[in-house]
């Protein structure tokens, strides 16, 4: 929330005790993003492209949501992110990850 920019590879990771059901708005938030859900595997089940800053619309993420992570809006697509890819983090349970660290 109100930052200004975010450097092109950086990003923001929310980090969930376990899988629950996630909402996010853009209160206060200045830059579009790219948001994506992950599993507690560190599988991708849901992504929102281009949120709109500070936009008080609800973005349902999932149901079985641990991390979520926001990223510059466009960025999703100019690294080929798709449904199911993996992201590879040591706080993922290594007995549970699908792409261990």
């Amino acid at each position: 929330m109100f930052r200004e920019s975010l450097d092109r590879f950086s990003g923001m990771l929310f980090v969930y005790d376990h899988e629950q059901e996630v909402n996010f708005w853009m209160r206060n938030t200045i830059i579009p993003l790219d948001l994506l859900f992950f599993d507690s595997k560190g599988v991708l089940k849901n992504a929102h492209r281009n949120a709109i800053p500070f936009d008080l619309t609800n973005i349902y993420g999932g149901n079985s949501i641990q991390y979520v992570l926001e990223i510059n809006a466009g960025m999703l697509d100019k690294l080929g992110i798709k449904p199911n890819s993996e992201m590879r983090y040591p706080l993922i349970d290594q007995e549970l990850a699908i792409w261990k660290c």
